[in-house]
């Protein structure tokens, strides 16, 4: 090997097909019969199984001749058991394709029943180490279309599905490429009904982990692999992932606060979908890093917040949510690594940066996305979910255990840094 190769000096992309536009739903029978798909499992939840969304794909895809069974279990935010129970559905029904509409936790949930159905094996054998046994996927899972129906989480380009590991009251989850969907359909009219308080959870979950990819340690800055199989599927930053985090932080930061104030204005919330996916492309390739890793812990460990905008008003912080509450803390953190960058992102998200130099770079980050959750009805830190001082070994100890997050930060925080990042994430204003 030469001494240029100690280093990495390749980066790969390896992204999700994509269907974007109105009206994107009613070609899925199409879509289907491409891939030879004709026994469909559609996973949805409760409330989307009655609304139009839904009704739109299953008559596009009897209208191809296909037969469908709908799975509507899905919980939000999933649980070890919720994703167990929609294993056990995916492996009785022989099916040979699958879609999922709705949020990331439908699109999570369908992967995970979509990988244990095709290769079957013990619940732990997929996890993440150290939760579970971190097993590779041994070889590709049955076609999977993926349909958001919310402007967020990106999971239609990931190939990772989230939980809740609830007797370690941790969140945790699955990653490998196979996971990936086939393809995304994405129509962003599916977002027009949703609930301004998901607008928020969601629309912010955008925002934090495109400046997550867009921060994250670079690419470069791993040791090259001892064999190409080996480079792992979050490269770090790169050029093209740069491509998608910046302009996705650029539309959160033009449309996020106008979505949020005027239900009826389909201009913002159709922005905001087209920055869901750029950044789900983005962060799907570069990985985030330390508001994610914080977040399994505050979402795993609170069981007291109520969420406005989510169905049965149960007990739970949203994915967006448990993540942006930590977020201005992290950026202020990292933000020496690389301070043009930290200030090249708070000028994307609107931010007045014109009298300042690359040293205000996190400051100016942390406070314009501050700003943001403020005028989006987002709770003002960890503490207004409930968390107080006394909580903070617990959920240290929490995000510590998220190495394969915290491995993509620009700065290795240590068990005090993450400390003193939860006593930040206490209250913002």
């Amino acid at each position: 090997m030469t001494p240029d190769a100690v280093r990495e000096h390749i980066f790969t992309v390896d992204t999700v097909p994509l269907k974007y536009g109105h009206g994107a739903l009613r070609e899925l029978g199409h879509d289907l019969k491409a891939l030879n798909a004709r026994r469909i499992a559609l996973f949805t939840d409760r409330h989307l199984a009655a609304l139009e969304h839904v009704a739109i794909a299953r008559e596009a895809i009897a209208r191809a001749g296909l037969d469908v069974v709908v799975y509507d279990a899905v919980t939000v935010e999933p649980t070890d058991a919720s994703f167990r129970d929609a294993a056990a559905f995916a492996a009785d029904g022989a099916f040979d394709g699958f879609i999922s509409i709705g949020g990331g936790s439908v699109m999570d949930t369908c992967k995970a029943a979509n990988l244990y159905a095709t290769h079957p094996d013990d619940f732990l054998a997929y996890v993440n180490a150290p939760m579970g046994q971190g097993k590779p996927v041994p070889g590709p899972l049955k076609p999977h279309l993926a349909c958001p129906t919310t402007c967020g989480t990106g999971s239609e380009m990931t190939a990772t599905a989230i939980f809740d590991f609830v007797s370690e009251t941790v969140k945790t989850g699955i990653a490998h490429r196979f996971l990936k969907p086939t393809r995304a359909v994405v129509d962003p009219t599916t977002t027009y009904t949703l609930p301004v308080g998901v607008v928020c959870s969601t629309g912010l979950d955008v925002l934090t982990h495109a400046i997550e990819s867009w921060t994250a340690r670079d690419f470069r800055s791993r040791d090259y692999p001892t064999d190409p199989s080996l480079r792992p599927p979050y490269q770090g930053s790169n050029p093209w992932s740069d491509i998608g985090s910046m302009r996705a932080i650029e539309l959160g930061g033009r449309y996020l606060e106008r979505a949020y104030a005027d239900p009826a204005d389909h201009e913002a919330r159709d922005a905001l979908m087209f920055a869901s996916t750029l950044a789900g492309m983005a962060f799907g390739n570069a990985g985030v890093h330390i508001p994610h890793a914080m977040s399994y812990a505050v979402a795993g460990q609170n069981h007291r917040y109520v969420a406005a905008g989510y169905e049965d008003d149960k007990p739970m912080v949203p994915h967006g949510i448990s993540v942006v509450v930590n977020a201005p803390a992290a950026f202020r953190f990292t933000a020496s690594t690389s301070p043009e960058r930290h200030l090249e992102a708070a000028r994307g998200l609107g931010a007045d940066t014109r009298n300042m130099t690359p040293e205000h770079g996190g400051a100016a980050l942390a406070d314009r996305l501050a700003e943001i959750m403020r005028n989006t009805g987002c709770p003002n830190g960890i503490g207004a979910l409930g968390y107080t001082e006394s909580d903070i070994p617990a959920l240290v100890q929490g995000a510590a255990q998220q190495q394969r997050l915290l491995v993509q930060a620009p700065r290795a925080p240590s068990e005090a840094d993450l400390a003193g990042l939860f006593r930040d994430a206490l209250r913002y204003w």
